[in-house]
């Protein structure tokens, strides 16, 4: 089964043309919400978003339509490091603070110097609003130590009488995969009666001058030129969102035969760089391998410069958004209407199965999705050709 939606211009676009949050449509909004925050009073906030890379870059268009709102308010974010680069050099972003996955694998004191000068460092924004967007405690105990004027999370699992008394508001939401991750991290704005303009809400991710330099050398010295070669990553964080290593490789075929030039990117992780290299081995032609050879900068860079990515769902696929690259997306158990490429020209190839999706590691939790696996080279075809069309 393939569905369709149309492209979006341009990442980070709309910050300095957005309309006034204040009014939509010509209709004050704020007479319906008693507890509306005013935008006017803020001075700095702090976005709290730690999970991982796809997670924290589908945050990003929440710092693009808070400073549409507020242009003064000087807005932080906090991330785990290694997710750093997803919200590096956005427009919007003051500071970008850290914390390390690993400080708990150094020992309780050194953990808890790191955790301490973490905190200090937050304490001396002084924020006015905390918006944080996971149901993950770590940030209501921060939330709580900050003790901004200002605060909001989402209701959910955690909903209890100490989660209610640490935010300022909780906002709803959507359960069943019918609505996307983008739009319920826009809900924290929504809930403080703050509406966020429709030009600001693109994903934002900016690959940054030495990137884009390094990734043009990389693109000359196999003969490639932006827009005139397909990226394919097959590879995910999580095996069962894959797709069978035989289809992977048949596609590839069928693509060469086609004359198209394929670059392979993949993650540096050993499990992800076997997966490729098998794939290559099997398709027998002729590709450029990238695959662990790229930072994250990087491999935004060489994404913004394909003609099309093909993958499954994962931070790739999200990064192409981001940059506007169309996409061909696989998704299996996953939720596409709540995972699937945002704001950019796509198609998204699933299965008919009636049970996905399941949100499941595979069918019973045996590490092997059949709704992939059931996923037709033909179909995936037909969703090139189709999107290749459109544009």
């Amino acid at each position: 089964m393939i569905t369709q939606a149309p492209g979006h211009a341009g990442c980070c676009a709309g910050l300095q043309s957005a309309l006034s949050p204040a009014k939509r449509d010509g209709m004050d909004l704020k007479p319906y919400l008693r507890d509306a925050i005013d935008p006017a009073l803020l001075r700095r906030a702090l976005v709290i978003k730690l999970r991982h890379h796809g997670d924290v870059l589908l945050a990003s268009p929440v710092l693009s339509a808070l400073k549409a709102i507020a242009p003064h308010c000087e807005i932080d974010a906090l991330v785990f490091a290694d997710t750093a680069a997803m919200l590096e050099d956005h427009p919007a972003l003051a500071q970008l603070h850290t914390l390390g996955r690993d400080w708990k694998k150094l020992g309780l004191w050194r953990q808890a110097r790191h955790e301490l000068a973490a905190l200090r460092a937050l304490r001396a924004r002084r924020y006015d609003l905390v918006i944080h967007l996971t149901d993950h405690p770590r940030g209501a105990w921060l939330t709580r130590l900050l003790a901004p004027r200002w605060s909001v999370a989402p209701q959910g699992t955690r909903n209890s009488g100490w989660w209610n008394k640490s935010f300022s508001h909780l906002y709803k939401t959507v359960g069943g995969g019918r609505r996307h991750t983008v739009d319920t991290h826009l809900d924290a704005l929504r809930r403080l009666g703050l509406q966020p303009p429709e030009a600001a809400r693109q994903l934002c991710l900016v690959p940054g001058e030495q990137a884009d330099a390094e990734v043009g050398a990389l693109l000359a010295q196999h003969g490639l030129t932006a827009k005139q070669f397909i990226q394919f990553h097959p590879a995910s964080r999580w095996f069962f969102k894959c797709w069978p290593l035989a289809q992977n490789a048949e596609l590839l075929r069928v693509l060469a035969a086609r004359g198209e030039k394929l670059v392979l990117t993949g993650a540096p992780d050993a499990r992800e760089r076997e997966m490729v290299a098998a794939i290559i081995a099997a398709a027998g032609v002729e590709v450029v391998d990238l695959c662990g050879s790229l930072n994250l900068k990087q491999l935004a860079a060489l994404t913004a410069r394909a003609r099309l990515f093909i993958g499954v769902d994962s931070a790739p696929m999200h990064i192409a958004a981001a940059v506007g690259t169309p996409c061909v997306a696989l998704f299996g158990p996953s939720g596409d209407k709540e995972w699937g490429p945002w704001r950019v020209a796509h198609r998204v190839v699933t299965s008919t199965h009636s049970c996905r999706p399941c949100g499941l590691d595979g069918c019973g939790g045996g590490k092997v999705s059949e709704c992939l696996a059931q996923i037709s080279v033909a179909e995936v075809i037909t969703a090139i050709d189709a999107l290749e069309k459109q544009d």
